[in-house]
């Protein structure tokens, strides 16, 4: 559902939403996530990749700098949503637009490490919106409360705090128990998985990387209602 109200969230579901933005998008990228959701929205330049591929976006959010006419044109006017504020990426403009219990995003890792740095940064600030960033070879996410997976015993899973946090691990080679992580501080990158991976966060700031195998796992996980949720941040 499409909400035409200011500051309110523009797009609405019940149902995990597709987000796709301008970066790199692998050959089977779209697929993976647009058979995963009903709703697609673009952020911004995200557009062209969809429209290129034939599917008209329902919505798409952003300062529209990098949307060009040829693709502009052909999404009908009530499905652009201009947000033209510069304080702020298409990215974190589309993802704080977008109430729905999961985003499945594609289209924003890969490329500049500055627009990779500032889309990790904003998985972190808008901590109340679950967002599952598809890449190359991983999936990235914001560690919920609480999350289990089953990772192929010796494949990576990576963390790295945004912010200073603490928490508890099962079934990796180095627990994460008694530490205490933050930028510039202890990381966990690198770490590999024994069995069945269970993690819990006492705060939230904590980026988890996956194999990309992972996806549905991730996506079931958050779904199901069990991981817990963040509040807003207070802004």
């Amino acid at each position: 559902m499409i909400n035409l109200r200011k500051k309110q969230p523009i797009v609405r579901s019940n149902a995990p939403i597709a987000l796709v933005g301008g970066g790199q998008i692998g050959p089977d990228d779209l697929n993976l996530v647009m058979i995963r959701a009903e709703t697609v929205v673009a952020a911004d330049g995200g557009a062209a990749p969809l429209v290129e591929s034939g599917r008209i976006p329902d919505a798409v959010i952003g300062d529209f700098d990098s949307l060009q006419s040829r693709h502009k044109d052909q999404i009908p006017p009530d499905r652009l949503f201009p947000i033209r504020e510069q304080d702020s990426t298409d990215f974190n403009k589309a993802l704080r637009s977008i109430d729905a219990p999961l985003v499945l995003g594609v289209g924003f890792l890969g490329g500049r490490l500055d627009h990779q740095l500032a889309v990790l940064n904003t998985l972190v600030e808008r901590q109340d919106r679950p967002c599952v960033l598809l890449g190359e070879r991983e999936v990235v996410f914001h560690a919920p409360p609480r999350i289990a997976l089953s990772i192929t015993p010796g494949d990576a899973v990576s963390l790295f705090p945004f912010r200073r946090v603490s928490g508890s691990s099962r079934g990796l080679e180095w627990p994460i128990d008694d530490l205490v992580m933050e930028p510039g501080g202890q990381i966990g990158t690198s770490n590999r998985a024994l069995a069945e991976v269970e993690l819990t966060a006492d705060a939230p700031g904590m980026l988890v990387m996956v194999p990309r195998y992972a996806l549905d796992q991730v996506t079931q996980a958050f779904l199901s209602g069990q991981t817990g949720h963040w509040p807003a941040r207070e802004e």
